[in-house]
């Protein structure tokens, strides 16, 4: 089922057990255990359909193509999660983990990265570096962090362990001790040398994060964390059908056990009491309506949540990312001579060296647009043929998406759409420089003639999904341990309310990408609640 499924049953009840506020993959996930576990829920979402940015649509009109318009692959939903709630959700891996375009002294070449990789891996790092070295430390890097992944991957659906009860479980204590303390650029270089292939490594730790690489503030490097640990492996999986075949299997699983869920329904007010919350909302004609509840999860991020609640809501938080989705009539060829279907088949990295990665946060920490935007781009169409329409699929057409780093939303604000179409300019420019022909010369035309690219800034994001700042995350990420005593053995979804607890990704503790792991650990807070 996707999630672009309308849901507008009237409400049966004046008071809930929960009340889920936003019916993103998060909130779908809490009301799903809450709703198994017998108790009664009503999810109110903001939007015409569930799924928040876990969709999956028909973006270009005449074009018969189910974009993942937000939200794009998964690795951290765990397959616990997917387990306990029965959920019809296939992953297919790439055949690729990733493409590097590159030029090096005057030509075209490029570093292949098997998924299992092997002996066209190990050559590809021998071509481009000059010798084995580079491919030898980067097996002992990622070899640390599958054994710290494995490590850390069961923690992440227990309560919260203390740093010392977390460090006493990790074969390589020194390794998370490096990520926290130390900035990820020292890290990456203990292991590294190559400027391309430091930059490879690096970008994990920059997805929707504004962060110096250079710095030991933990910013990049809790990323980074989060994008190698999942399920044990970190492997970044394409959901068949799209995102939105993930958030509408969570809904149907919450549905299945009466949970109720309402769309175009906008929170505006939860006002608390010793015996509960009562939740103030509009329905989708504009009426006026409030229903009680036990306790609210609140799926939103913590800055609107603080809004809800007549709190000070503190910094606001800020996204940098540049997201393009575009069709494609045919792939392009590369310069390198490498095979489109393989270049294209994981992530092909476009300027994204570490030199390279470290002027453009310099230049947009000054305010200014990167003359040079390191990105990346996925073509999910090879993996899952699924989301082309039969015309589609046999005139050769491919999904391509673009994911844009250090562009965060202040340098969107005065010109929003000049800035945009400026970032599009350069970026285009520079996967060009590796084509052998004009990118736009490859794209598939909507109804009306158009291009099919559709491009998105931080402050897009925030406009179509109510995200602050467009921030992918609703804030920064936390490391995955207890902070304090206090949080030791909870669930960190605490918030300054008794009866409201946090299920998004900024707003507990172990949140971050499409894993419904702040869902889940918001039930279990509930569940465990006597």
């Amino acid at each position: 089922m996707e999630a672009s499924a309308r849901y507008r049953p009237p409400v049966t009840r004046s008071r809930y057990d929960v009340v889920v506020v936003g019916g993103g993959h998060n909130g779908l996930v809490a009301a799903a255990y809450l709703a198994r576990a017998g108790r009664s829920v009503l999810v109110l979402e903001r939007l015409p359909q569930v799924g928040g940015a876990a969709v999956s649509r028909q973006v270009f009109d005449g074009v018969d193509v189910r974009l993942s318009a937000y939200s794009y692959l998964v690795s951290l939903l765990p397959d616990r999660i997917v387990d306990d709630l029965a959920l019809d959700v296939r992953l297919a891996d790439r055949a690729v983990a990733s493409y590097t375009a590159v030029q090096r002294d005057g030509r075209s070449t490029g570093l292949l990265v098997e998924r299992d990789e092997g002996p066209a891996t190990a050559t590809s790092f021998r071509q481009l570096t000059g010798s084995d070295a580079e491919f030898e430390g980067w097996q002992r890097f990622y070899g640390r962090l599958a054994a710290l992944a494995e490590d850390l991957a069961p923690t992440l659906t227990e309560p919260l362990l203390s740093p010392g009860e977390l460090t006493g479980r990790l074969r390589d204590p020194e390794l998370w001790h490096d990520l926290r303390e130390r900035p990820l650029a020292d890290v990456v270089g203990d292991h590294l040398a190559d400027d391309v292939v430091q930059g490879i490594a690096l970008t994990d730790g920059l997805i929707g994060t504004f962060a110096d690489v250079h710095a030991a503030d933990g910013l990049a490097g809790r990323c980074f964390l989060y994008h190698l640990v999942g399920n044990g492996t970190g492997r970044w999986r394409v959901p068949v059908g799209g995102m939105g075949a993930v958030s509408g299997a969570m809904a149907a699983a919450a549905r299945r056990d009466g949970a109720e869920i309402v769309t175009r329904a906008t929170v505006t007010a939860l006002e608390t009491t010793t015996s509960g919350v009562t939740v103030h909302w509009t329905d989708g004609d504009g009426g006026t309506r409030a229903v009680d509840a036990g306790h609210v999860v609140c799926g939103a991020a913590p800055t609107v949540l603080a809004e809800l609640t007549g709190s000070e809501p503190g910094t606001r938080p800020s996204g940098s990312q540049l997201k393009i989705n575009m069709v494609l009539a045919r792939l392009p060829r590369l310069r390198s001579g490498a095979d489109p279907a393989a270049a294209f088949a994981g992530t092909l990295h476009v300027d994204e060296a570490a030199g390279q990665i470290d002027a453009a946060y310099t230049q947009a920490a000054a305010g200014r647009l990167p003359d040079v935007i390191p990105f990346e781009v996925y073509c999910h169409s090879l993996s899952d043929p699924s989301i082309l329409g039969p015309v589609e699929r046999a005139t050769g057409h491919h999904t391509l998406t673009l994911f844009g780093l250090h562009t965060p939303a202040e340098l969107f604000r005065a010109d929003p759409v000049g800035t945009r179409r400026e970032a599009v300019r350069r970026v285009v420019a520079q996967l060009d420089a590796h084509l052998e022909e004009p990118l736009l010369d490859c794209l598939a035309s909507d109804a009306a003639g158009e291009p099919c690219l559709q491009a998105a800034s931080p402050l897009d994001v925030e406009e179509s999904l109510a995200m602050p700042g467009g921030h992918i995350f609703h804030g920064d990420l936390a490391w995955p341990v207890a902070a304090t005593t206090d949080e030791v053995g909870t669930w960190g979804v605490a918030t300054g309310h008794p009866r409201i607890v946090a299920a998004s990704s900024g707003g507990t503790v172990r949140g971050g990408a499409v894993s419904g792991l702040g869902g889940y650990a918001a039930a279990r807070h509930l569940l465990d609640v006597r």
